[in-house]
């Protein structure tokens, strides 16, 4: 059964739970969202560290720490912005990393250049 973690963050308008617990895993996913429900446009560090800040609360309101979090997948606009988006990871993450998958997308937000979703140790 699915129970739906509170994280803080406003409710959007897709039928979209921000974050979930099944099974014994929270699943998450996070973009550039400030606390109003708008989206971060700025530079790529900055909608990164906007984007793992959401990650870290949401992780944080359902009791646990990004220590717990086993994968993380990003998804980015532009994969020359992996060197940066790296160096922001580092800030939020340390080994042993949890394991990851990137990947090129278009996002249906404009001008939003990432989202990630992570799975978490509940």
């Amino acid at each position: 059964m699915r129970e739906t973690i509170d994280v803080g963050l406003p409710p959007l308008k897709q039928p979209f739970s921000w974050m979930v617990r099944a099974g014994g895993v929270l699943y998450t996913a996070h973009g550039p969202v400030r606390a109003d429900g708008s989206i971060d446009t700025g530079p790529i560090e900055q909608q990164a560290r906007l984007t793992f800040d959401n990650l870290r609360r949401a992780v944080e309101r359902a009791g646990r720490s990004l220590d717990d979090v086993a994968q993380v997948l990003i998804y980015m606009t532009d994969v020359a912005d992996m060197p940066a988006i790296d160096a922001v990871y580092r800030e939020y993450f340390r080994p042993p990393w949890p394991n990851r998958s990137s990947a090129g997308v278009a996002l249906v937000v404009p001008g939003m250049k990432i989202e990630v979703v992570a799975y978490v140790a509940a």
